[in-house]
């Protein structure tokens, strides 16, 4: 049997498993640092807490169970030891045929401690619930605070970045404010003070990558919502109070979500010059790593610029990962039959984001494009068919049923962990 072994269980780490695991020929160890597969595109609903994290996530080794010739083992990528094809997971050798690195991004900070160190960023599960304990945290705090300034400071909230992330985030902030700030917080709206919402790009467009309907769309919405659009704005540090801008405005604010930009993590054994634009790993048009043999690497973290449409590489996007996982599994099951390899060919299904109640955006190829309630259903559809199981469908359609209906949820609890907790 050749051994696979898989650093990562997102969309491209699950999907090649699913596809590969049906050869019994292949042997697959799956290594995340999680014990658990979760869904990016809803973290923003856990952090404002309209779904649960349970909703959003399931444990990879109930998740893989039913494949007999599938391991999993919780750990990190240390190093690579190419020659000897081994990698190194908490400092345990694994020895492999063929090594997948489907390891996702991480938050890009462009080189300023001050915001790494104060911000809060929405990358992972963790940051989801560290953001929900804040945001409720400094609502608390606002209810409790008699100086108006200082209360304003607590419920200012900087989103940086006008991606997908941003603006959902901004868009959920903004329903919260609207329909439960004064049902939970009365005190709040009687001082004669309420949250103020920015978000904040250094570019010149929301949503930038989708099209100029979808850029107009969502700027007059999000600004009818409520929410501050400050574009052409660049972030230069914030020390957990003000943040400072380059053209030299600043806001005061005890929160700054993150959600500007992204970057890859290097890897002992990987070749310097293996490495593109944003730390990402560059291969070739079957995944296969520059200058590695039987290395590959799919999803976010590889740069693939062999598509004449994508001369830069393909956009960060889970259909990517997903395609590419299943192509790579098309490729080694192919290889090892000693037939012919298929090159990865993008199939673009269109992109979305949803803004808020009843307002989002859809992009179709064909230049297609849809907006209002009629896109807030296509995306809810979208992104409930592509959790993980039945049981994650079934509790976050519920959970969205109660939202959307009540205007409201009852999972606006802060949790953090004990003192004692490992």
């Amino acid at each position: 049997m050749e051994h696979v072994v898989i650093i990562g269980g997102g969309f491209g780490g699950v999907n090649l498993i699913k596809e590969l695991a049906k050869d019994k020929n292949f042997e697959i160890t799956l290594v995340d640092r999680n014990n658990y597969n979760f869904f990016p595109p809803l973290l923003y609903q856990v952090s404002t807490g309209f779904l649960d994290a349970a909703n959003i996530s399931y444990p990879f080794r109930k998740l893989l169970r039913k494949y007999k010739n599938v391991h999993f083992s919780m750990g990190e990528l240390e190093k690579i030891l190419p020659d000897a094809k081994v990698v190194l997971i908490n400092s345990k050798p694994i020895q492999y045929d063929y090594l997948v690195l489907a390891t996702g991004l991480s938050t890009n900070y462009f080189g300023m401690e001050n915001v790494k160190h104060h911000s809060l960023p929405m990358k992972t599960l963790g940051d989801a619930l560290a953001l929900r304990n804040h945001i409720l945290g400094r609502l608390e705090a606002a209810s409790a605070e008699p100086d108006p300034q200082i209360r304003q400071k607590e419920m200012n909230v900087v989103v940086v970045g006008s991606g997908p992330t941003g603006v959902e985030i901004s868009g959920m902030l903004s329903d919260m404010k609207r329909d439960i700030l004064a049902k939970d917080h009365p005190e709040i709206p009687a001082s004669g003070t309420e949250p103020h919402i920015y978000l904040v790009d250094g570019l010149n467009e929301v949503l930038k990558p989708m099209s100029d309907k979808t850029h107009a769309y969502a700027f007059k919405a999000l600004t009818q919502m409520g929410v501050d659009v400050r574009l052409g704005m660049q972030v230069k540090d914030y020390d957990g109070d003000t943040v400072v801008f380059t053209n030299g405005q600043q806001i005061d604010t005890k929160s700054l979500i993150w959600a500007a930009g992204v970057t890859g993590t290097k890897f002992e054994g990987i070749p310097p010059e293996s490495y593109g634009r944003g730390n990402r790993i560059i291969v070739d048009e079957y995944n296969e790593v520059l200058n590695m043999k039987n290395v590959y690497a799919i999803g976010d973290i590889s740069l693939q610029t062999h598509e004449s449409a994508y001369p830069g590489g393909h956009p960060q996007m889970a259909q990517i990962a997903i395609q590419q996982g299943k192509n790579l599994a098309d490729n080694l099951i192919a290889e090892l039959e000693n037939q012919e390899l298929h090159p990865f060919k993008y199939h673009d299904k269109g992109s979305m984001a949803i803004i808020g109640r009843n307002r989002a955006v859809v992009d179709l190829p064909g230049k297609a494009h849809f907006n209002g309630i009629l896109a807030f259903y296509m995306w809810l559809m979208v992104h409930l068919l592509s959790l993980v199981t039945a049981s994650n469908r079934i509790t976050t359609f519920y959970n969205w049923l109660i939202a959307y209906f009540s205007r409201d949820q009852s999972l606006r609890m802060i949790i953090k962990p004990s003192d004692k907790s490992q």
